[in-house]
């Protein structure tokens, strides 16, 4: 099977889409193309070349987050008038069902990352990138490629600085 990751588009297969939460499932299908023509996000995909199946998905967008929820050793760079530090949020991660345990998530994890470092880079300042994990398996995900609890919002972060090292 040959695979490839890109910008969802029309012609992409989300049909039989089933990552077991059906929140994804749903935005994947009913939402994302809404959400990326309104400049909400931008949703790159992981296909099957063959016959366009969507296997995987992720979502990036601009986010800014409160400072006060940033570890110190992080906020101590920024002057104290950013009240809120941008950054990049990968909003949605989701693998299907049929494709699980064959390090696909690491994968558009991979993909994301390296995307988000792209831009930052020399394009639109980001500090890092922030995940808000849907339930304790995808924390425990996260957690594993580094990416550190925020104090108070549940969300996760993985500074820029950490990124860059992985490219």
């Amino acid at each position: 099977m040959n695979q490839q990751t890109g910008l969802l588009k029309s012609a992409h297969n989300r049909k039989g889409f089933d990552c077991g939460i059906p929140q994804l499932d749903n935005y994947l299908k009913k939402q994302a193309n809404q959400d990326v023509k309104k400049g909400l996000s931008i949703c790159f995909v992981l296909i099957d070349e063959e016959n366009q199946n969507v296997i995987g998905y992720y979502t990036l967008s601009n986010y800014s987050i409160d400072r006060d929820y940033l570890p110190e050793q992080v906020v101590k760079r920024f002057p104290s008038s950013y009240v809120k530090i941008p950054a990049t949020l990968l909003g949605r991660l989701a693998i299907d069902s049929k494709h699980k345990g064959k390090g696909l998530g690491e994968r558009l994890l991979m993909d994301a990352l390296k995307r988000s470092y792209d831009v930052a880079k020399d394009k639109l300042g980001s500090i890092g990138v922030v995940v808000d994990p849907i339930d304790e398996s995808a924390t425990q995900f996260y957690a594993s490629y580094g990416f550190i609890l925020l104090a108070d919002c549940g969300k996760m972060f993985l500074p820029m600085r950490t990124n860059a090292q992985l490219f």
